[in-house]
């Protein structure tokens, strides 16, 4: 969750009292009723104005029981609205929790239009927005000096990607075809893949050694990792998932194309055969941390003071 913790940072810069919570089981209905505990009793001690639940499922549900009369914001994030490939009684009975969870909410964030279409009611109480990227932790340098430090082949050409914790959803699988086919062309082309292990510090300095980041998910709601990349310069290519096309509209280097590995192999070796880094940090002024940070604080704002009408915030 190291987004949220971010996002906890930047609020925090600008002026909110912020106490994080952390769940130490989701799975286990004893160890949840001891996080309850735990949780009222922080909770009598900060005595917050708003509590923030920043994912679905389980999650938003202990939020909506555990809050009582103090006004709840659900942030729904994409696998907790989405259907997984693999689905089975469990994942649908997280989905089921975030659906309800939603009915205890005074304002909801979804990362993402499409995440919006998944919500059965609300509606009219969700902003759409990014959970947005820290531009001074994440902005371009130069490549050279960080493949040194990283111990990389300086002449061959990197892709980026980021199975995360579930490699099925983000499709390692089609990610390594789309290399492999590239590879037709460029022999020394070579896959730099991220992993739930790999620390956030080390992130931003493979963006900046790699020659191009590939998304090849199934599902997604607000990618992180290609805010992070925009706000890096790293030329993308991606499938058309989550928010994905809008973030890359209007930006140099980047490609959206279809979800085949030939297309994706293709769209890899014209970014990277002779590398140019993207525009893309002009185009992450609209969703940097600083900016969705105050979004966030005017949500807030309308949660503690609108106690019984829905409202409805611009979408974008």
């Amino acid at each position: 969750m190291i987004f949220a913790r971010r996002q906890g940072q930047t609020l925090r810069a600008i002026g909110v009292e912020v106490c994080e919570f952390y769940l130490g089981s989701r799975t286990s209905p004893i160890a949840m009723a001891r996080e309850m505990r735990r949780f009222l009793q922080e909770k009598r001690t900060f005595r917050p104005d708003v509590v923030h639940a920043q994912f679905g499922t389980a999650t938003a549900m202990f939020a909506a029981l555990g809050a009582g009369i103090t006004p709840l914001v659900i942030t729904y994030r994409g696998s907790d609205l989405n259907r997984p490939p693999e689905g089975g009684p469990r994942a649908a009975t997280a989905r089921i929790l975030s659906q309800i969870a939603a009915l205890r909410a005074r304002c909801i964030v979804c990362v993402s239009a499409r995440l919006l279409e998944r919500l059965w009611w609300r509606k009219s109480r969700v902003t759409v927005m990014p959970s947005g990227v820290d531009t001074g932790v994440f902005r371009p340098r130069p490549r050279s000096p960080a493949r040194q430090r990283l111990g990389w082949p300086a002449a061959d050409p990197a892709v980026l990607f980021n199975a995360g914790t579930d490699p099925r959803v983000k499709r390692a699988d089609l990610a390594r075809a789309a290399v492999a086919a590239g590879r037709a062309e460029l022999p020394r082309l070579r896959l730099q893949m991220l992993d739930g292990t790999t620390p956030p510090e080390r992130v931003p300095e493979l963006m900046n050694a790699a020659d191009c980041l590939l998304v090849t998910s199934d599902q997604e709601g607000s990618p992180t990792v290609v805010q992070e990349a925009l706000a890096s310069n790293l030329p993308i290519v991606s499938v058309d998932v989550g928010d994905v096309r809008e973030r890359l509209s209007g930006v140099s280097n980047t490609r959206v194309v279809a979800r085949d590995p030939a297309a994706l192999g293709r769209a890899i070796v014209e970014l990277v055969r002779e590398p140019r880094r993207s525009d893309g940090v002009l185009k992450v002024q609209e969703f940097c941390s600083t900016r969705i940070a105050k979004k966030l604080l005017e949500i807030y704002g309308h949660a503690v003071l609108d106690r019984s009408q829905p409202w409805n915030t611009s979408r974008s």
